[in-house]
This record gives structure tokens, sequence and C-alpha cells, in this order.
């Protein structure tokens, strides 16, 4: 693993709509986490997660990560396209615990391997944190190691230049005490090609309760450059709607690195799915993944769905729309997105 100063000019982050070569997943295995965290059953969210992991394999290679303890079940319940790769994990949220993909004009592909530390020290972690450096390994690319606390959930390209993420995530003391918005951002344009990176507020008061402390993820979502995706709800007097409220107005002031404002989408959640006797319930729909020809959509059963599905229609009139249930998962506080992570096709294509 090369230190950041040793790291080569010229890398870049490719936005999430350019082809993969996999998409990578880790299989969820921790029992006690899932039933006495977030009181699902793990039967339930597993058949939860090999929905997302069959409907992805229908459009490109899926790399499932599998606890040596789980392979039975994931081999089950996946089908026989799916790669499954033993290797000892804690958690199942690839987005925040797996690598960061990076490609170079001249030196290909590599991966970057933050420093995780569970979403500021909140789960156990001594596995996960090295799970972004054993899957460069088995794939055998360079693997540039950040002292920089950061999760992938954290992050939002469009691979022209633009970065969004939050303050209550990359600011927080249980991640980066002490670092400064340039000094992060110093490291976003050496790391990740980033020539500007517009801070969110993010959840600084913690109302929704998840332990992401506000992902971009569930914020918003680049449709394509200067074009969003974001989050919504019908109770904008709520302590929610305030902070939904908050990260829009820092948007509508915002420009990307083209000097563009964004033309922003709204992505009503499905509050109507949200279980009253849950901790967390993750309801919303930017939280959806763009995989090779198809959006990769949550889904609750509910009449919101189809809703977020029109809009996501026209977002994305080129791919096919594919709804998948994730009610259990939810509860775990994320959905399709946190447990996905691209790695880009080389030479890279859209």
């Amino acid at each position: 693993m090369r230190e950041l100063g040793m790291v080569a000019t010229g890398w870049f982050m490719p936005a999430e709509w350019c082809r993969h070569a996999a998409t990578w997943m880790v299989w969820p295995h921790n029992k006690a986490l899932w039933e006495n965290g977030w009181g699902v059953t793990l039967a339930e969210v597993q058949q939860d997660f090999a929905r997302v992991v069959n409907a992805i394999a229908r459009f490109e290679p899926v790399k499932l990560v599998v606890d040596p303890s789980a392979i039975a079940e994931a081999r089950t319940l996946c089908g026989e396209g799916v790669h499954l790769i033993p290797l000892p994990v804690d958690d199942s949220w690839c987005r925040d615990s797996g690598p960061t993909f990076i490609c170079h004009p001249e030196l290909g592909t590599a991966g970057i391997s933050w420093r995780f530390n569970a979403w500021g020290g909140k789960s156990v972690h001594g596995l996960d944190e090295g799970l972004a450096r054993r899957v460069l390994n088995s794939l055998e690319l360079d693997c540039i190691g950040s002292f920089l606390a950061n999760e992938g959930g954290a992050i939002h390209v469009d691979g022209e230049g633009t970065l969004i993420t939050t303050e209550s995530v990359l600011l927080n003391s249980n991640r980066n005490p002490g670092m400064n918005k340039r000094e992060i951002e110093g490291i976003f344009s050496r790391l990740l090609g980033i020539e500007k990176t517009i801070w969110l507020p993010g959840d600084p008061d913690h109302v929704t309760g998840d332990m992401t402390d506000g992902h971009v993820d569930g914020v918003c979502a680049f449709s394509r450059p200067g074009q969003l995706l974001v989050d919504a709800t019908l109770e904008a007097g709520s302590t929610y709607g305030r902070v939904v409220a908050e990260n829009r107005r820092a948007l509508a002031l915002a420009t990307d690195a083209r000097g563009r404002s964004f033309e922003c989408r709204e992505l009503f959640e499905a509050s109507e799915a949200v279980d009253a006797a849950a901790e967390v319930f993750c309801a919303s729909y930017t939280n959806f993944y763009i995989a090779n020809g198809a959006i990769i959509m949550p889904a609750y059963g509910v009449a919101a769905d189809e809703a977020a599905g029109e809009v996501l229609r026209l977002a994305f009139p080129d791919r096919q729309l594919v709804p998948v249930r994730i009610n259990q998962l939810a509860h775990g506080g994320g959905g399709i997105h946190c447990i996905t992570q691209q790695q880009p096709a080389w030479p890279l294509q859209g």
C-alpha cells in the first residue's frame, strides 16, 4: 500500500454511470447485529440482499464477499452468476468499508483504502477496516492508503471534477478531529481528481438517527453532470423537513466545477413505509444504484414507489428501471447504494 505523498498525479474517480467491470457487495452474516441491534431477522435481511444481488447480476458481474461462516446461505440464495469470495468480515456495508475505485489515463485502475472507523466508532470493525486492501489485493490492483476517515457513502462525484459531501460526516470529531475543509479538499483533489468540493450541512443535529451522521447518498445523487436527484419529504414542517430544506438551500447556492447551477429533481421519501417501531429506517429513494444499463431502485411496496420510479425513468431514459423490495434491509439505516460499490471498467466507457 502506497502512502498519500507517493501517489502519482492524474488519478480520478469516474462517475457511477460509467460502465462497470463488476459490482462489489458484502453478504450479511452478523445475526446479533441485525436481530439485537435492528430488530429484524437475519434470514429476512439476507432475502433482501439476495434480491439486490440477483437484480444487479442480470446486468453485470457481482463479486460478493462472504464471511466463511455464511457461504452456504449465500450460495443457496444467490444465482450461479454471482462470484462468492470468502473473506472474514464484520458487517455488510460495502459502499463504506470497501475500496473506492479510481482510474488513471496511463496507469489504469487502482483503489483507495480510506481509514474506516465504522462511522465514528459506532460498531465493531477490526476486520472491515482492512477490507478495501484485501479486495484490491485479490484483484492485484494498487491500493492507495489515506489517513482520512471517510466512507464511500459520504461522497458523490460527477466525473467532471465535482464532489458533493456533508459537513456532519467528514468534519465530525468522531472521524477527523482537527481537520478543516481545505485539508480534506486537498486529499480529494489529489486522490479523486476533484476540482471543486461542495459541502452540504448533512445532519448536524443527528435528526435521522442513522449511524452515518448524514451520508450524502441519503441526501442527493447525480443523474448526470449538472443534474441532481434530491431527497424530499411531504412533511416540510417536521424536524426532518427542516434538515432537507437546509441541504436544498446549500445546493441552490452552489455551482459545480464547470460553473453550472444544479437542476434538481425531487424524489419524495417512502414515508408510509417507515416502521414506527424501528430505531432507524432508510426510506430514501436517492439511495438507488446505477448498474450497467439499469437503475436498481429501492422499493417498499407503497404508492410512493411508482412516483419515485417515474422520476428515475425520466432522469435515466436509456436504462431499465428495476425496483427491489428492501423493507428489512432498511431497518439497518441504509439502502441499495449503501451495500454496493462499483468497479469501473477500463478503458472507461460512458
